[in-house]
């Protein structure tokens, strides 16, 4: 079934009670319906469900299964690959279910999931509380947190998924179920690092942390610097207290005040330094950093919410991201890392990106299905540009740089920083004990891979 020939007879039996708002493909909203973060995607659903109660969930997925249409599901749109949209079929639209509520007293929040990290942040900064969110603020919280959840806090707080108390599904047969340790805790070991497979996650609920402000420092230097401060960095990191994180970057200079004129526009080395705490703490533990002789700077104590807003990337861009999980880090793999930084689209918004690792990622669970969680530091490639020209350019920098790192390489991967890669690679980010596990209790919960637009888990395949 297509756009073309949905007919809106056929929406009746959706229609019917469906509190949220139903989008076909002639309808004056719907090319701002489908529109997602990565502006290389154009799919055309034939119909879009903008879910805003839970019932609305259930009923979308009935419809669309009743029809074998093909199922994805949106939150906050970011999936590099465009899993949020299909062609000819049926989106779940779950933005307008973006509700948080916190419990300050408990430290809680129970957050739907259509929410943001910009919906959660700013709920929980009244009560000076917080948990590991994604490093930009348009992030949906429900992709993010089931694909594990690596943010600027998770060296203090942990990963996202390591918070997670319990979680609410709509299944694809439609039922309601909640998982947490002592519900469905098979289900509920499985949305920690198994991503959309199992359901549809309408709420999910929250440990808290203290948290009054934070720090960032970004300190810049020519291309050229590059090896000597990435060894310096690696050092530096490698004693750091949990309340640091951040990055080791390569980037075009904005055209910001702190940034030296001869860098603006240009390929730029950059250190982001991130503390969770106030300046005057955050200024002793970065000493050895600030220490370097950098050419730019800029340092604030900001609420998390603001610094979760410092680096959000516009819409309307093309994306392409990768990841590589590095065990060792020596000299020649700064060498080779800063080396490749020349092949990124400049000027772009592109980020060519060493995150630390460590600190309470290192010390969660063993048990969920993350096996990238002992390794060091990642390398991310996040390729962000506009001119189709350089479309195969961004690609081939990106591949580009996980191949000049390999002999370093882990064998995992972070499945929320890669599109599409190969099964091989589901795999690498899963585990493959892991993937069999999931891939068994996939068969419980979704034994038709109704939700299969996701980095996928296929019931009782092996891995």
């Amino acid at each position: 079934m297509t756009a073309s020939t949905f007919d809106r007879v056929e929406l009746d039996a959706l229609q019917n009670g469906f509190t949220g708002e139903i989008i076909l493909a002639d309808d004056p909203g719907y090319d701002a319906a489908r529109a997602i973060f990565n502006a290389m995607i154009d799919k055309r659903p034939a119909v879009i469900a903008q879910c805003a109660i839970v019932d609305d969930v259930a009923a979308a997925i009935r419809f669309g299964r009743e029809r074998a249409l093909e199922i994805a599901v949106r939150g906050g749109g970011h999936s590099v690959a465009g899993k949020t949209l299909t062609d000819g079929g049926l989106v779940i639209d779950l933005r307008r279910m973006n509700d948080v509520s916190v419990d300050a007293e408990e430290r809680m929040a129970t957050v739907a999931g259509g929410a943001t990290m910009r919906d959660l942040d700013r709920a929980t900064e009244p009560y000076e509380l917080a948990t590991t969110g994604g490093r930009v603020s348009t992030t949906g919280i429900g992709g993010f947190t089931l694909g594990g959840g690596s943010g600027w806090l998770d060296r203090k707080f942990g990963l996202a998924c390591d918070s997670l108390l319990s979680a609410d599904v709509v299944l694809a047969n439609g039922d309601f179920v909640r998982a947490s340790e002592h519900e469905h805790p098979d289900l509920f070991w499985a949305l920690h690092g198994g991503g959309g497979n199992f359901g549809v996650v309408t709420s999910f609920t929250f440990r808290l942390y203290p948290l009054r402000t934070v720090t960032a420092a970004l300190l810049l230097w020519t291309p050229e610097d590059g090896p000597a401060i990435g060894r310096a960095y690696r050092d530096f990191m490698a004693d750091a207290s949990d309340e640091i994180g951040g990055g080791f970057v390569f980037l075009t200079g904005p055209a910001e005040e702190f940034v030296p004129e001869h860098l603006i526009g240009r390929l730029t080395c950059l250190v982001l330094l991130t503390y969770a705490g106030p300046e005057a703490e955050a200024r002793q533990a970065m000493a050895p950093m600030l220490a370097l002789g950098h050419g730019g700077e800029l340092i604030v104590e900001v609420p998390y919410a603001e610094l979760q807003s410092m680096l959000d990337a516009p819409p309307g861009y093309r994306n392409y991201w990768s990841a590589e999980y590095l065990d060792a880090f020596p000299d020649e793999a700064v060498d080779r890392f800063c080396a490749r930084a020349s092949d990124m689209v400049v000027p772009s918004p592109s980020q060519h990106v060493l995150f630390p690792q460590g600190g309470a990622v290192a010390r969660g669970p063993a048990d969920y299905p993350i096996p990238w969680r002992r390794v060091a530091r990642c390398v991310h490639p996040f390729g962000v540009w506009e001119n189709p020209d350089d479309d195969e350019r961004a690609r081939q920098w990106a591949r580009g740089l996980r191949a000049a790192l390999q002999p370093w390489a882990s064998g995992t991967t972070y499945l929320n920083f890669i599109g599409d890669e190969g099964h091989d690679r589901v795999v690498a980010g899963l585990g493959c004990e892991n993937y069999d596990r999931l891939s068994a209790i996939k068969a419980r919960y979704d034994p038709e891979n109704t939700f299969r637009l996701n980095h996928n888990i296929s019931p009782n395949g092996a891995g």
